[in-house]
């Protein structure tokens, strides 16, 4: 490994992001993202246990 590499979540480009339900706009997951490469919000298929199906999670601010 060289100097300047990094590894894993601790990176100085991640960023922990929140995910909401897209049906009860309930705040549900955390997860990490590469801000540097993906400029987009994240749009992710999770189950939520509020609605109790599977929804559409978007990315907050």
């Amino acid at each position: 490994m060289r100097k300047g590499d990094t590894m894993g979540i601790k990176g100085k480009n991640d960023r922990m992001v929140v995910l909401a339900c897209e049906d009860c706009k309930r705040r549900n997951y955390t997860t990490v993202k590469n801000k540097k490469t993906s400029k987009e919000r994240m749009e992710l298929n999770k189950y939520c246990p509020f609605c109790q199906k599977h929804t559409s999670h978007k990315e907050t601010k």
